[in-house]
């Protein structure tokens, strides 16, 4: 984990470590959203939602409508960077004693390998080969 701040735990920012430096990764980030949402999102797709949008406008519901409009304004990469260096509120506790190394000590509940997922052995060679490993 590269910051142990509550508040960055979401699925906006980064708490692992990214081949990128920061910045870039907020900046690669934000492209990859804004192109999405262009593609998938607007009046288009504001059109052949009407009845949802104006359901939700009748019970004072405007953040759907807002977001199809302000997302360049709200997600910005300079906004994520930032959140960053505020000052921590609630710091996440590490845990008591010698970190393990040991691969399944990682997981809240020990893997049980392919006993546990329906998966063919092509797929599980892959995982097997691609994992992350834990550097003393």
């Amino acid at each position: 984990m590269t910051s142990r701040d509550y508040r960055l735990y979401d699925i906006q920012h980064v708490v692992l470590p990214t081949k990128l430096p920061l910045a870039a990764f907020y900046e690669e980030l934000v492209t990859t959203q804004q192109v999405f949402y262009r593609k998938h999102t607007g009046w288009r797709r504001l059109m052949r939602t009407a009845g949802v949008v104006a359901s939700q406008l009748a019970r004072g519901q405007t953040n759907f409508l807002g977001s199809l409009f302000n997302l360049e304004r709200v997600f910005r990469p300079e906004y994520l960077l930032a959140d960053h260096q505020r000052p921590i509120d609630y710091r996440i506790p590490l845990p008591e004693g010698e970190p393990s190394r040991h691969r399944s000590s990682l997981y809240v509940i020990t893997p049980r390998g392919r006993k546990g997922r329906a998966i063919d052995t092509a797929t599980e060679r892959f995982v097997d080969e691609t994992r992350m490993s834990v550097s003393p």
